[in-house]
């Protein structure tokens, strides 16, 4: 069995700690003077209007949501599904998961118009808003994230490793089908209404947490001088493949449905062709970057067990994910909505004409910041504690491989 021969060891002492520690926090603070910034002068800084209300910060913090729950999925391979190479890796998974988590959060709370507002949400819940039980969704993945790490470091409580990931493992689900449903349940946008919004973010977590977490775990070996041996990394880079393949079947459908229903021609047709920003994000962003070069790198026979191939594939699977928040998120505000079928509306309030938004440098420096959180805290638990297995060799994780 691989995980008979796994030792888990402290990090040692180096310099490339404290430099990344410095070179993260100063995208920290950034990130607070973004905040900073809009909290003192308002949100007109930003490029968000009263027809963009979610910007380019909501797709930073979307994304880190989102991937969180995919980052977790390693850990559940292993636990859930009983794949044995997967198991070691289920620590460092579920830290990747939490910090993510609260990276997008954070981004999240600090972009609203007051903050402090957030104990108002946390402590009046409407159960007929699906941001209401998004709340008790996000609080939860980190109860049972944190309760899953320590059934795998705490021998006292390891007959609970099982139930543990399992719970883990069925609300990360309930988590990433909650955030796809805050758009599919919006109908009053044409681009946002359709019951393929769950099952599309379902999937899109796995393909960009799985890019995160293959990133995190080359560096975090490669830094700490530890072994990672073709094995472990070959079963990623299939695996990504699979979940780059479902993004682009789900979107697919999602596309050609909306071709089909008349109701949805013209925001269809605005995404495909005429769209501009959108459009270019979606053909080359999403399909091209984000879908079809990651899929040749995996593929390409020259490159098997190229660990550089991987790590391209990686992020270039991660830009994909981003551009394809962009488009559904910004894009699907900027096409006008429909107040009156079948007629031409227009009026002083920008009724049926494209919304316009460019975002600003203030919105770039805050989602920054959120990242810089995330791999603050990733950073800092690898190093303070036992995350990391001392070697993934190809011996160690998996014996039998040739």
């Amino acid at each position: 069995m691989a995980s008979q021969a796994i030792i888990f060891r402290e990090t040692k002492d180096g310099k490339g700690f404290y430099i990344l520690l410095a070179v993260l926090g100063a995208f920290l603070a950034l990130g607070a003077l973004a905040f900073f910034n809009a909290e003192h002068h308002g949100h007109h800084v930003t490029g968000m209007n009263n027809q963009i209300v979610w910007g380019l910060p909501h797709v930073f913090a979307i994304g880190l949501i989102v991937a969180a729950s995919g980052a977790l999925n390693v850990g559940s391979i292993g636990t859930v599904f009983g794949k044995k190479i997967y198991q070691p890796m289920g620590r460092l998974s579920a830290l990747l998961a939490i910090s993510l988590l609260i990276g997008g959060l954070i981004v999240l709370v600090l972009d609203l118009g007051r903050p402090d507002r957030l104990i108002v949400a946390m402590t009046t819940f409407n159960f007929k808003s699906i941001f209401a039980w998004n709340i008790i969704l996000y609080n939860g993945f980190l109860a049972l994230s944190a309760v899953y790490i320590w059934t795998m470091m705490d021998r006292q409580v390891k007959g609970y490793y099982k139930m543990a990931g399992i719970a883990a493992f069925t609300w990360r689900l309930i988590l990433t089908a909650g955030t796809g449903s805050i758009f599919g349940f919006l109908v009053a946008r044409d681009f946002y209404n359709s019951a393929v919004m769950a099952p599309l973010f379902i999937v899109m977590s796995f393909a960009m947490g799985l890019a995160v977490f293959i990133l995190v775990l080359h560096f975090a070996y490669s830094w700490t001088g530890r072994q990672l041996g073709n094995a472990v990394m070959n079963r990623l880079r299939y695996l990504l493949a699979v979940f780059i393949g479902g993004v682009l079947l789900l979107e697919a459908a999602r596309h050609f449905t909306g071709l089909y229903i008349a109701q949805k021609a013209g925001v269809e047709n605005f995404i495909l062709f005429e769209g501009g920003v959108y459009t270019q994000l979606f053909w080359v962003g999403q399909i091209l970057l984000g879908s079809l070069l990651p899929l040749s790198l995996i593929f390409c026979r020259k490159l098997v067990d190229n660990r550089v191939a991987l790590l391209l594939a990686a992020a270039f699977t991660i830009v994909g994910g981003f551009a394809q928040l962009y488009v559904i998120l910004i894009g699907g505000q900027a096409y006008p909505l429909t107040l009156f079928p079948g007629a031409e509306v227009s009026s002083d309030y920008f009724d049926g004409v494209i919304n316009s938004y460019v975002p600003s440098i203030w919105e770039l420096m805050l989602g920054l910041g959120g990242v810089a959180l995330t791999l603050v805290m990733v950073t800092i638990g690898v190093k303070v504690l036992r995350f990391l297995p001392d070697s993934l060799s190809d011996a160690v994780a998996d014996p039998h491989s040739k």
